[in-house]
Formats: structure tokens, C-alpha cells, sequence
């Protein structure tokens, strides 16, 4: 499928999407995000396709959020209407619960307000060194409604959280990553090389497993700890009935890779 503002490619199991927008840092209006809505629907659907890269063109932003020239020029409300239908949300990310395959981030510059909480919206995040990360939005009249006021207090100490939201702090890759938000911090030219590592590595897993485990881990954060605990969900059971729950006991003991086919 050919798209005018996202490039995306595809190698093996790894789909990689790529925001085309550097003229404008990056920043995303309602049809470079419809884009990306249907680029992760795609993904979403594809059995062949197990684990996603998410980044940015050019070497300055990941992305700068809401193209705020856009929205000046057509109005609050004809960007509402434009919006309307993009389920995943902003960036066809940040509503995107119901998604448990590996999404990765490879932050390749800023990324603020909306391009932030796409961010957080992954599930591992690899920075380059120069990259940071903030959310401006009361500077210019708005909040950062697509989950990061409800995110990142989740991820953060709530005072750290709050120089943020309130007072536009910016965090620096590094500091990002001694909060946790970003898993591992690499010079510029070498950061898709980590997003793909990182992307092996997951792959080792059988894909069904790693849903699994995504699922389990997003479904039961809001129960109590006894009721996650006795939880069966759903891609857990299809794990439990497939036939890769037989291939990987075997290649153990026959001490060979396991061959995963993901039913």
C-alpha cells in the first residue's frame, strides 16, 4: 500500500513505519495520522507480521505533535471532523489498548506533545542520545489529551509528572531513561540498528507468548492482584492451544532454535 506522509516497509516478521514529514518536524495533521492509523491496522491484522518500529524521518524530530500550522489554517473544528473514524488515536496509537503485538520506538530526535505520548503509547523505547521529550500543549492553549496527562503520571513519581504536564519540563533522553520511560539510549547513527536488536531479541520469543504477555500484563494493571492472577485472557488461551506450545518444550530438549509459526 503506497501512503503520502509514512513510509512503511516490511522485513521478515518486523513491519517498520516511518513518519515523512521533516519539513515539519515530523509533526502529524489529520491525514498523515490517518496514514499511520491505517499502516497499524495493517499491522494489527497481519499474522506475518510480529513486531513493529515506529520512527521518524531525518535526524532533528521523532515528531512535534500536532501540526498546530495545520489546525490554524483549517480550524479546531475542521480538524475534529478530519479526525473523526481514527480509532487508534492520535498517530493510530495512543487509543490502541486492544493491540498486543510489540510496538518500538525509535526515537530519532524531539519527540513533544502528541509525538510524546505516541511514545508512551510503545512498548520499548530506544532514544538517541540527542533526543528529548516533553509536553507543551498549555503553552499553546491545550492539554495533552491523546494520554499523556493519564500516562505519564503513570510511569513517572507524581512531582517529576507534574513538571512536565504543568510546567513544559523537557526531559533528555538520558533523564527519560533513568525514569524508565526509555529503555536504551545510543548514538544517533546507530539507533535503528538498536530498534532492530531489540526487535530480535523479541522475536527469540514465541509470538504468541510475547501477545500473551503484553495482554496479560495491560489487562490485569487495573484488577487486583488476586483476580489477574487467577485471569485467563484470551491470547493466552489461543497460546495454550497451539501449536508452538508443543515446539518449544521440543527444540529445547532436541537443543535446537524452535521453528515458531505464531497458531
Amino acid at each position: 500500500m503506497s501512503y503520502e506522509f509514512i513510509d512503511v516497509s516490511t522485513s521478515g516478521h518486523v513491519t517498520t513505519v516511518t513518519i515523512n514529514r521533516p519539513q515539519v518536524m515530523n509533526a502529524l495533521h489529520p491525514h498523515a495520522a490517518r496514514e499511520m492509523d491505517d499502516a497499524f491496522n495493517v499491522f494489527q491484522e497481519d499474522d506475518d507480521q510480529w513486531v513493529a518500529i515506529l520512527t521518524g524521518a531525518g535526524d532533528r524530530a521523532f515528531c512535534a505533535g500536532n501540526d498546530l500550522k495545520f489546525q490554524a489554517e483549517h480550524g479546531p473544528e475542521r480538524v475534529r471532523e478530519l479526525r473523526r473514524g481514527i480509532d487508534g488515536g492520535f498517530g493510530g496509537l495512543t487509543r490502541r489498548v486492544d493491540c498486543y503485538k510489540p510496538i518500538i520506538a525509535a526515537v530519532n530526535g524531539i519527540a513533544l506533545g502528541g509525538g510524546f505520548e505516541i511514545v508512551l503509547s510503545c512498548d520499548i523505547v530506544v532514544a538517541a542520545d540527542h533526543a528529548s521529550f516533553g509536553l507543551p500543549e498549555p503553552g499553546v492553549g491545550l492539554m495533552a489529551a491523546a494520554g499523556g496527562v493519564h500516562r505519564l503520571p503513570r510511569y513517572l513519581p507524581w512531582q517529576a509528572a507534574m513538571a512536565v504536564i504543568l510546567a513544559g519540563k523537557r526531559l533528555s533522553a538520558a533523564e527519560a531513561q533513568s525514569f524508565g520511560i526509555v529503555s536504551e539510549v545510543v548514538p544517533g547513527d546507530a539507533l535503528m540498528d538498536a530498534a532492530r536488536r531489540w526487535a530480535g531479541e523479541i522475536l527469540k520469543g514465541a509470538p504468541l507468548s510475547v501477545r500473551a504477555s503484553k495482554e496479560a500484563a495491560l489487562m490485569g494493571m487495573g484488577m487486583p492482584l488476586e483476580r489477574a492472577l487467577d485471569s485467563v485472557f484470551p491470547v493466552a488461551q489461543h497460546m495454550y492451544d497451539s501449536e508452538d506450545l508443543v515446539e518449544g518444550p521440543r527444540a529445547f530438549a532436541e537443543k535446537r532454535p524452535p521453528r515458531w509459526k505464531g497458531r
